[in-house]
Formats: C-alpha cells, sequence, structure tokens
C-alpha cells in the first residue's frame, strides 16, 4: 500500500512540476490541481477531496495569514527608512573589513528575518558590489555570503512565512523551536555561507573579480540626495528586528515559571503570541520610523497587503496539497514503514524528513510550499514514533527548504540576474552554498538528537 501511495504522490509531484515549468501554470493553479489528482488517483471521494483541499488552504492561513501581513509590512518599514543599509553598515564597523563575508552573511541573516528574501537580495546586492569593489573581496564570496545567510534564516527562523507553517503544523513550542533554530542555521550560515563563499572566491574564474563590471547606477543628484537624507541607526533597526521576537521569547520564558489561569500568565501568553507579538513590533517600528519616512503608514500597510497576496495564495495551496496528501493515507502508512526502522534518537526520521523537503524543494521551486507540504506529512509520522522531538523533526524539514534552488525557482534568476552570473556560475555560488549551508544545519540537528531526553523542549 505504501508503495502504491509513494507512486501517486510523485505523479503528483511531477505534474505539479511541468505544469509549473513546462506549461507555465501558475503555483496556486498547479498545488490545486496536483492535489485534487493525488485525491483522486488514491481513491479519494470527490466531495472528501474538495473539503480536504478547503480546509488545508484555510488551516494554513490560520496559522500564518496574520503574520506573513505583518511581517511584509515590517520589512516595508526597514527597507523604506533605510534601517537595511544602516544595520549592514553597522555590522561592517564591527567585524571589520577583513570580516567583510561575515558581516555580509550576519546581515543576511538578520534583514531576512523580516524581510522575504527576493527583496532583501535586491536591497542589499548594491552594497555587495560597493565592499567587493573597496575592499577588494571576490564578489562571487560576498555573493554567497549574502544569498546563503538570507536563504538560511528564510527557511529556519520565524517569524518567516515556512518555519511558521512548520511550527504550527507539528505542534511545537515557538520559544523553542526558535532558539534550536537559531543554533542549527547560524552554523549552516557560517559553514555554507562564509567558509565556501571564501573558497569559491580563490578559484581562478573569481578571486580576481572586485565587481568592477558594475558602473556605479547612482546620479549625482541622487548621490547628494542620498547623503543629505537623515536615515536611522543600525542599532534601531536591529532593535525593531528584534523586538517581536524578543516578546515571543518573553511569552514562553514566562509561560513556564507563571502558574497557569493567573492574570500574569494570561497577559503574557497573549503578547507572546507570534500575531499579536508582530503587531506589537509593527507598531513600535512605526513609532520608531516614523520620522525617517516619506510616505503615509497607510499607505506601507497597504503595499504590504498587496505584496503578501500571491504570498497566501501559494502558501495556502501549499497547505491544501498537504491536507490532502495526508487525508490518503500516506502519513499513517509512513509510520508503519518508519516505526521498525528507527533507532531511539529517531535520526533516520530526522534524516528522511531532510530528504523529502529537499526534494520537494527541488522539485517546485519554492522553500515555502517545500517546508509546507513535508510538516503535514510527517506530523503523524512523529506523532506515531517514540523518542523523536517533534521540533527537531520540524527543524529536519525546515533545514530540507534551504539548498537544491533550481532554474525552477525564482531566487535562482535573482541571484543570476542582480549577480550577473551565468548559469554555472548562479549554481556554484546559490545553488551548492545553500545545499552545504542545509546539510550543516542538519549534522547539528544531529547531533542535538543525542540529547533529546537531556535538553530542555526537545520533548
Amino acid at each position: 500500500m505504501l508503495g502504491v501511495l509513494l507512486t501517486i504522490f510523485f505523479v503528483a509531484l511531477v505534474f505539479v512540476l511541468v505544469s509549473i515549468i513546462k506549461f507555465k501554470l501558475h503555483p496556486f493553479l498547479a498545488l490545486l490541481l496536483g492535489g485534487l489528482l493525488m485525491g483522486i488517483l488514491a481513491g479519494m471521494p470527490l466531495d472528501k477531496t474538495a473539503a480536504a483541499m478547503a480546509a488545508g488552504f484555510g488551516g494554513t492561513m490560520q496559522g500564518i495569514g496574520i503574520i506573513i501581513v505583518l511581517g511584509v509590512a515590517l520589512g516595508s518599514l526597514l527597507h523604506v527608512s533605510g534601517c537595511t543599509s544602516q544595520i549592514a553598515a553597522l555590522l561592517l564597523r564591527v567585524t571589520g573589513t577583513a570580516n567583510t563575508p561575515m558581516a555580509i552573511a550576519l546581515t543576511g541573516y538578520i534583514v531576512s528575518i523580516p524581510v522575504f528574501f527576493d527583496a532583501a537580495f535586491v536591497i542589499l546586492v548594491n552594497l555587495v558590489k560597493t565592499l567587493s569593489r573597496q575592499g577588494r573581496v571576490p564578489f562571487a564570496t560576498l555573493v554567497t555570503a549574502l544569498a546563503v545567510g538570507l536563504i538560511t534564516t528564510h527557511a529556519m527562523v520565524i517569524p518567516t512565512p515556512g518555519p511558521i507553517a512548520v511550527a504550527a503544523t507539528m505542534g511545537v513550542n515557538i520559544g523553542w523551536f526558535l532558539l534550536y533554530a537559531i543554533i542549527a542555521s547560524l552554523a549552516g550560515v557560517l559553514v555554507g555561507g562564509v567558509i565556501y563563499g571564501k573558497y569559491l572566491g580563490t578559484r581562478e574564474e573569481y578571486k580576481n573579480d572586485f565587481a568592477n563590471a558594475f558602473a556605479d547606477e547612482l546620479s549625482e543628484e541622487e548621490k547628494r540626495e542620498k547623503e543629505t537624507k537623515k536615515l536611522p541607526s543600525g542599532e534601531l533597526g536591529i532593535f525593531l528586528i528584534f523586538f517581536p521576537i524578543f516578546i515571543i521569547l518573553l511569552g514562553t520564558v514566562a509561560g513556564m515559571f507563571l502558574d497557569k489561569g493567573t492574570a500574569a500568565h494570561t497577559l503574557f501568553m497573549f503578547i507572546g503570541d507570534k500575531n499579536i507579538a508582530l503587531l506589537l513590533g509593527l507598531f513600535m517600528g512605526f513609532f520608531c520610523l516614523r520620522p525617517y519616512l516619506e510616505e503615509s503608514f497607510n499607505d506601507l500597510v497597504n503595499e504590504a497587503c498587496t505584496q503578501s497576496g500571491i504570498i497566501l495564495a501559494i502558501t495556502g495551496a501549499g497547505g491544501a496539497f498537504g491536507k490532502i496528501i495526508n487525508e490518503t493515507g500516506i502519513g499513517k502508512q509512513l509510520v508503519e514503514g518508519m516505526t521498525g526502522l528507527t533507532d531511539g534518537t529517531g535520526a533516520l526520521v530526522l534524516v528522511a524528513a531532510f530528504i523529502i523537503s529537499q526534494v520537494l524543494r527541488a522539485a517546485q521551486g519554492s522553500t515555502t510550499v517545500a517546508l509546507v507540504t513535508t510538516a503535514a506529512i510527517f506530523a503523524p509520522v512523529v506523532t506515531g514514533l517514540e523518542g523523536v522531538s517533534p521540533l527537531l523533526a520540524a527543524l529536519a524539514i525546515c533545514a530540507g527548504g534551504i539548498g537544491l534552488s533550481l532554474p525552477n525557482d525564482s531566487g535562482f534568476w535573482v541571484i543570476n540576474r542582480f549577480g550577473k552570473f551565468d548559469v554555472p556560475g548562479t549554481m556554484r555560488v546559490w545553488t551548492v552554498g545553500g545545499t552545504i549551508s542545509g546539510v550543516t544545519a542538519l549534522i547539528v540537528i544531529l547531533i542535538l538528537s543525542m540529547f533529546t531526553t537531556s535538553l530542555p523542549g526537545l520533548l
């Protein structure tokens, strides 16, 4: 039975992939049709298939819909106020020119918490060009550091949509999830972004490329305007990024020590909710950045709602696809198939979660869709197995969404276009760097699994 379901699952995935790449069908429609195909081929009643599709979409929106819009709005505030560039400048002052790759990787890591990957890369790539020329650091080295820093955070650190969806689906504590995600993701950025980026810069085709081919794209008038514009401090930008994260962590810690049912416990649980925390973060951002904004707060929120539409649609469709997959019984079959294959640490389950997430990421290009779909499959798997940490399984899924970005991924072409690499060069910088980061994060997660019963929050 498992073999039949896996075959049907593969057919549905191929359908989605071919529909998007070959026939240019919108991912929203391709995912919905792929889910319906999965349900029909698996013998689900038509009415049950349609209901599962709607339930999957709605359930996903319930978990991440609000936070996506708020996250985009906060990112817009930071961008239009000039905070992102100031964060980069601050990190460079702290690390020094000699450690430019590390500074850029950390910049990408931090900025990608509230800002989506594509936008963040476009925002920061000109800074990378300048630093490459001025510091005579190979351009490929800095692009690798930036891109890997951005995508690793995007795949693993809340409040980006994918990790939020995974944490919600797997039913894990947000605070503990965030703590261990930071540990694993930083290791991935260090190895896949900084160390691999420096190695790439030693290759003959990259070692003397200091972005000299890029002309200064600012006019003299734009330069003067940029130089005279009042900008917020980098310290303020970092504070605003971490403000909602701090509130979430505060709620988690307070929940551990305060008695349930008390007014204090209720209050901290309320403000520690991810949606409330980010809402408070958005208003805090507006309050602090108001002197640096040239457009109204309502205009920024309106733009955020508009930009979020496509993200919400595709993410919801991924949830619908995952729900139908789960309703076919593939999760139960995987439980039965894996029960006898796992040891006490559940290491094989973690590896399997990583691999499936990675395969889905490569197949259809979207990190978020890969994470949402894999989480829907593995939630019942982990529930049915003893000794397996749902939190570590969630992190393994997220790590699988980092690498193997292929030409069917929009991020691939962002790197290609704005970095002016050829396709093989883009794969060296972006695909390989991200894959190394994901595998490194998985190794850290496997090490943590050895201490499942002794480390707090894992079970």
